[in-house]
């Protein structure tokens, strides 16, 4: 712990890690996914998508979509329709390794609870989304007493 020296009462602060930065970084990437989701924005879901890794998607109920052009060409139409839902997400867990992000959260979609997983590389300085694939949830399974943590792993 570091402290800032502010006063009889300093204030003590940790000192991040590499690793953490990392992870506060894949963490703000998925939270940009889920608000160009939300926002319709698609020029920001088009920038947080790889450009030179592959990529691909799958929606609830639909087939894998393979390359960026496939992959956005979903999302425009998604993100067009005047009806879409509204999306939030939470429990964001991440495991790092080395070059990739695996994020897992709950998506909540019109009241439908989702498991997504969204996968990160790190490209051109930054994290970008390589794979999105979201799926309904049935119910917890029976050693699920009570919601995630959100820890990071």
């Amino acid at each position: 712990m570091a402290q800032c020296g502010h006063g009889a009462d300093p204030c003590i602060r940790p000192i991040l890690t590499a690793r953490d930065e990392r992870l506060r970084a894949a963490i703000a990437a998925n939270a940009a996914f889920y608000d160009a989701f939300a926002n319709r924005d698609l020029a920001a879901m088009e920038r947080l998508w790889a450009e030179t890794a592959p990529v691909a998607c799958i929606h609830p109920g639909w087939d894998v979509l393979i390359g960026r052009d496939d992959v956005l060409e979903s999302w425009r139409r998604i993100l067009s329709q005047p009806t879409a839902p509204e999306i939030a997400h939470r429990d964001t867990q991440v495991m790092l390794h080395d070059g990739c992000a695996l994020v897992t959260c709950q998506e909540l979609v019109a009241g439908v609870t989702l498991a997504a997983t969204n996968a990160f590389v790190y490209e051109s300085g930054q994290w970008r989304m390589v794979m999105h694939q979201a799926s309904q949830v049935a119910r917890a399974a029976p050693w699920q007493d009570k919601p995630p943590t959100g820890a990071l792993h």
